[in-house]
């Protein structure tokens, strides 16, 4: 964390200190998240930022908490800048806190220069809309719910499900499908860099994503899993690791995910890499922000968090995407646990509002040990459709991803018509449709935990399982696709 600024008024004295905040009076002057350093008694320094202003008072929330602070024997020195990190592409393969600050042994990261943790907004117009496929090797997310380029596209889950797994093998196995060169030149600028150092050009040859991921209020063991799975797979060296875990300030939650997307923004605009940001637990950041909220004594919205919520995760989620005049991209994967598993809890609910989509983990799957155990039914990609068909993925995805909904949506009604007169007063037709669930969910759905599907292996094993049904079932595909593809 940058340690030097602008000089600006020190106060001697607060006037409240009320858990992590402090207010500060007979102030004037500063500016919304302009950093401040807040001493005791023994002129220890506490970095801290400012929430709040007015004519005459500041509200200052201190990142180390305020335990050992009095009302007389604190100084507040205002600094004068918002809080900066140092950006660099040495950042890659390193573990840094909530903050920005290495904690993995090593030295500070030179910096090639420090950037706003709040970023710069992204004019609309200087948007290029995402179209490239990403190739995650997971079917379920592959066939039916395609991840694109520059897409924010959560992962829903609940406690004890394994969306940790899931996140950690599509970062170790993510790569680009390329888009015809014509249709990439339409939406490139002719000057944009083609190339990064020798260096990372032969590590980003073949695709791969660099990875910027960010933790907030996990557990240590959490922690250690992601550490673990990108140090087997070969990954860590393209991974930037930013870590609030349960046992720290709260308050760091609030600075952990931008810290990281200021980095990716870095990597991806400066740098021309193709950056995945993983934010998980995006629940955890939620209730810091709640309780922040609640002890400035503001008027709570849905379930205690503030009505600014929507607003605040939205500063988070639009620094996605990609830009004219670079051909890096920053494409996000927020994880949230549903409490209760409630899909209509304040966090998934607006997320989900914000976000181009959303892959549901389903309990039930999880419990007849499938896994990944994605939902297909509730689960969403709003861009999937401009990512996928000739000349990109395949030209049958489209009619196969639909005929495949259609007929898994038919099977929990049958389902439910069993469970009332039984299987075997089906109809042959409902019969082969119960068939197909089973398949479907154990075949298409499940893999391994180290499986790792091309989009062709996804659509060959959906089409096999197509085969279950009669022809005359399959609506949503065109004649030709059915006479090439089915029962092959």
């Amino acid at each position: 964390m940058d340690s030097v600024g602008v000089s600006g008024q020190e106060i001697q004295g607060v006037a409240r200190v009320e858990g992590p905040i402090v207010l500060v009076e007979g102030v004037s002057g500063v500016g919304y998240n302009e950093m401040v350093d807040v001493l005791d008694a023994q002129a220890q320094p506490r970095r801290g930022q400012v929430l709040e202003v007015g004519e005459d008072f500041a509200v200052v929330e201190v990142f180390a908490g305020t335990t050992g602070l009095s009302i007389e024997g604190t100084r507040v020195r205002f600094l004068g800048q918002p809080m900066r990190i140092p950006v660099s592409m040495e950042m890659l393969g390193r573990t840094f806190d909530g903050l920005g600050r290495p904690i993995d042994g090593g030295p500070d990261p030179l910096p090639e220069r420090w950037a706003d943790i709040n970023g710069q907004p992204i004019n609309p117009t200087a948007r290029v809309y995402p179209r490239r496929a990403i190739q995650t090797g997971i079917s379920a997310i592959d066939g039916m719910n395609t991840l694109v380029l520059g897409q924010k596209l959560p992962i829903f889950s609940g406690s004890g499900l394994p969306h940790n797994k899931l996140a950690a093998q599509i970062a170790r196995q993510a790569k680009m499908i390329q888009l015809a060169e014509e249709e990439e030149a339409m939406h490139l600028s002719e000057t944009a860099p083609r190339s990064i150092s020798r260096f990372y050009t032969a590590d980003f040859s073949q695709g791969a994503f660099a990875v910027v991921f960010a933790a907030m209020g996990v557990k240590h063991d959490v922690a250690e899993f992601f550490r673990q799975a990108f140090a087997t797979s070969g990954a860590l060296a393209r991974v930037a690791m930013f870590l609030n875990l349960a046992d720290d300030p709260p308050i760091e939650r609030l600075i952990t995910p931008r810290a990281a997307l200021t980095l990716a923004e870095f990597l991806a605009f400066e740098k021309q890499l193709q950056v995945l940001v993983i934010l998980t637990d995006m629940t955890n950041y939620c209730e810091a922000l709640r309780q922040i909220s609640n002890i400035r004594g503001e008027v709570p919205s849905r379930k205690g968090y503030p009505g600014y919520l929507y607003s605040d995760l939205a500063s988070l989620y639009e620094r996605t995407g990609r830009i004219q005049g670079s051909r890096g991209s920053i494409t996000q994967l927020p994880i949230l646990t549903m409490p209760n598993d409630d899909i209509t809890h304040p966090v998934p609910d607006l997320t989900g509002y914000i976000t181009e989509g959303q892959t549901v983990l389903s309990r039930e799957l999880f419990q007849k040990s499938v896994y990944p155990p994605i939902a297909v039914l509730p689960s969403l990609s709003r861009l999937m459709k401009d990512g996928i068909g000739e000349g990109q993925t395949r030209a049958d995805h489209a009619h196969f991803s639909a005929q495949l909904y259609a007929a898994y949506a038919h099977v929990q009604d049958v389902r439910s018509l069993a469970s009332v007169i039984g299987e075997e007063e089906l109809t042959v037709v409902d019969q082969s449709y119960l068939r197909f669930g089973q398949v479907f969910e154990q075949e298409f759905i499940n893999q391994g935990e180290m499986e790792e599907r091309t989009i062709e292996m996804t659509l060959m094993i959906g089409w096999r399982v197509l085969s279950i049904l009669p022809r005359e079932e399959l609506t949503r595909v065109r004649p030709e696709e059915i006479e090439r593809y089915y029962g092959r």
